[in-house]
């Protein structure tokens, strides 16, 4: 959220966890969070029209795919864009 709001317009998240969009609608259940929902939600009020909404895994395998991939870097990796870099391997054909 912190890279959107530096590189981007974008006001819409997406993910296939549940449990992170339960804890984003009511942070008050989830007290282990509370530093992490905290910051969420101060994020939150930099977008104009935030939302998040849930995406069946099956509909996600790309973006699980490249969440991955990314943390096989072992570093830092930002990209936010329409494309994939050329330098990212291509996923498995389902």
């Amino acid at each position: 959220m912190e890279n959107m709001l530096q590189h981007s317009s974008c006001q819409s998240f997406g993910t296939d966890c549940k449990e992170l969009i339960a804890m984003i609608k009511e942070p008050h259940e989830w007290p282990r969070f509370a530093t992490e929902l905290e910051k969420i939600e101060t994020l939150q009020i930099c977008f104009s029209d935030f939302k998040i909404t849930h995406v069946p895994r099956v509909r996600n395998q790309f973006s699980d795919f490249l969440a991955k991939t990314a943390r096989t870097f072992r570093r830092e990796l930002l990209f936010i864009g329409c494309s994939i870099p050329v330098w990212l391997p291509r996923p498995p054909q389902a």
